[in-house]
């Protein structure tokens, strides 16, 4: 999902930098409520954990570019799940910028693109998620089902802004086209794949906990007890 060099350019790349304030602003938001509900610790300890899952995934695991941009398998849904929406927010924002600081300095200039594309879609699988999962269910006993839904939502989020940011920057020319077509298309591989991490994590957590008690501190609430 990162936006290659020269994507948007010029005046236009403006606009990344209001987008990604807007979204930091949002995971403020969030992170403050979380330390009004959870303490102050446990934030920073998921969002850590968040942080060095989210720099495996970008810097570690295989990637590959498409079209426009790179396929990830960023276990976006896998974090939210396992650390909450705050957490998760951190994890992303930070782990993003860690790669560009000392990997690929050639991306920070499109950080603001980036890092608006993975947190307005994480807060879009947040919103989307009180819909899919009733709110009496606890994470570790969602279905398969539901856990494709919520991948859908991810992936699908993170292709639509990878293709906004495309035709905002090059406009709607056939090759343009065709590459935002192509990487949609290579994303399909990562919707598929990423439910079924999903659901061998929520296996092991649910044979872990077997009785309906809390999580340790280091997880989400909702992971272990509706």
């Amino acid at each position: 999902m990162h936006i290659e060099a020269g994507v948007v350019d010029g005046a236009k790349i403006l606009l990344s930098y209001v987008t990604g304030a807007g979204v930091i602003a949002m995971t403020s938001k969030l992170a403050y409520d979380s330390i009004k509900e959870n303490g102050s610790i446990s934030l920073i300890l998921k969002s850590i954990i968040s942080t060095i899952i989210v720099f495996i995934c970008f810097q570690i695991l295989p990637h590959f570019p498409v079209g426009i941009s790179e396929v990830h398998l960023i276990l976006g849904t896998t974090i939210f799940l396992v650390f909450g929406i705050a957490p998760s927010l951190i994890g992303l924002a930070l782990g993003l910028l860690a790669q560009g600081l000392l990997f690929a300095q050639f991306d920070l200039p499109q950080y603001g693109m980036n890092v608006t594309t993975l947190l307005a879609s994480m807060i879009i699988l947040d919103i989307a998620v009180k819909k899919i999962i009733p709110k009496g269910t606890a994470y570790k006993d969602i279905s398969y089902s539901q856990m494709l839904k919520m991948s859908i939502v991810w992936e699908g989020a993170i292709i639509s802004w990878v293709a906004f940011w495309a035709f905002y920057g090059q406009g709607f020319g056939a090759e343009n086209i065709v590459n935002v077509f192509s990487f949609g298309s290579a994303y399909m591989v990562v919707i598929i794949i990423e439910p079924f991490v999903d659901m061998a994590i929520l296996s092991a957590v649910k044979a872990f906990y077997k009785e309906d008690k809390n999580c340790t501190s280091l997880f989400d609430k909702r992971l272990c007890k509706a």
